[in-house]
């Protein structure tokens, strides 16, 4: 690669042995932590300009040596962690199905998951300034629709209102804008049993997108709130063996059982899924019949 007259890798190595390793003058390919992940990583990208797919490159990374080829389709981590499970089915049947819509602000920017005992997810919506009236009546999101005379299709969602419900393990309340006052406080939410939190948001006009995972009040990262990127298959987007590296594990399950999907965002999402289990009702959304609620007049608790 030439980027203003360089070329190559160059590789940077610190006092304390860490090697960092960029293809320009700003762009950073790795950081290994001693010199055997640093030649294992060297592979990786080696291995990157000889063959077009994840499953052959991992074939070329057993010649090279079989722990690494075991170590390339668990995701890059520590040799011996036992790579995610094939999924056996197509990551758009599951929760994935979100990823091109969300990107386009659709139906909601922000898309919030809870997960604990006896977690209720009409008490978080409640918690968060959703309508009593219309928690306790069992709205719908068509009912929304027909109450606001808004015409748009499944995505008739309007900016003063949210949908919740539960699926699987976890609770999901999603929404654009709350009212001011009603942002639930961490301490409401650990009240109500909530131990793990997933926030995924979305500002298209600007291309951010993020992912905050919280568990015993506890953000589980390598750097603070984490935007999901574009990256490149084969290349694992978060540090190897760091607190993300289960994403890492799942993101290259699904690159080698799911080599259609060129979406790198519908495989993060099928990654979140098959991790963590995060799912969405699709008919649900489709039909209009997921549960929803305007906010409260006046803001929330």
């Amino acid at each position: 690669m030439e980027d203003d007259g360089f070329t190559g890798l160059c590789l940077v190595l610190e006092d304390d042995g860490t090697v960092w390793a960029y293809s320009g003058p700003y762009d950073e390919v790795f950081v290994a932590r001693d010199l055997d992940e640093a030649l294992y990583c060297l592979a990786e990208e080696a291995v990157r300009g000889l063959d077009g797919t994840i499953d052959g490159r991992a074939g070329l990374m057993d010649r090279v040596d079989p722990a690494w080829g075991r170590r390339f389709r668990g995701g890059g981590g520590p040799d011996g962690e036992d790579p995610a499970p094939p999924c056996g089915r197509d990551p758009l049947d599951g929760f994935a199905w979100i990823a091109e819509p969300w990107r386009e602000q659709a139906p909601y920017t922000s898309l919030a998951f809870f997960r604990g005992e006896d977690v209720s997810a009409e008490g978080i919506a409640l918690l968060y300034g959703a309508d009593p009236g219309q928690v306790a009546a069992g709205t719908r999101l068509a009912d929304l629709t027909d109450m606001t005379g808004a015409d748009r299709g499944h995505w008739s969602t309007d900016w003063d209102s949210c949908c919740f419900g539960q699926a699987g393990d976890w609770a999901f309340l999603l929404h654009h804008d709350t009212p001011p006052g009603a942002r639930a406080r961490r301490e409401g939410l650990a009240g109500m049993g909530v131990s793990e939190t997933v926030h995924l948001s979305a500002c298209s006009a600007k291309a951010i997108y993020t992912l905050d995972y919280l568990r015993d009040g506890h953000r589980i990262d390598d750097d603070g709130i984490i935007e999901l990127i574009h990256y490149d298959r084969g290349r694992t987007p978060y540090v190897h063996g760091g607190r993300l590296d289960f994403l890492n594990r799942a993101i290259r399950r699904a690159e080698l059982d799911h080599p259609g999907t060129t979406d790198e965002f519908s495989l993060y999402f099928h990654a979140l899924e098959t991790s963590l289990g995060l799912r969405l009702p699709r008919r649900d959304f489709q039909e209009g019949t997921v549960r929803a609620a305007m906010w409260a007049p006046g803001g929330g608790g």
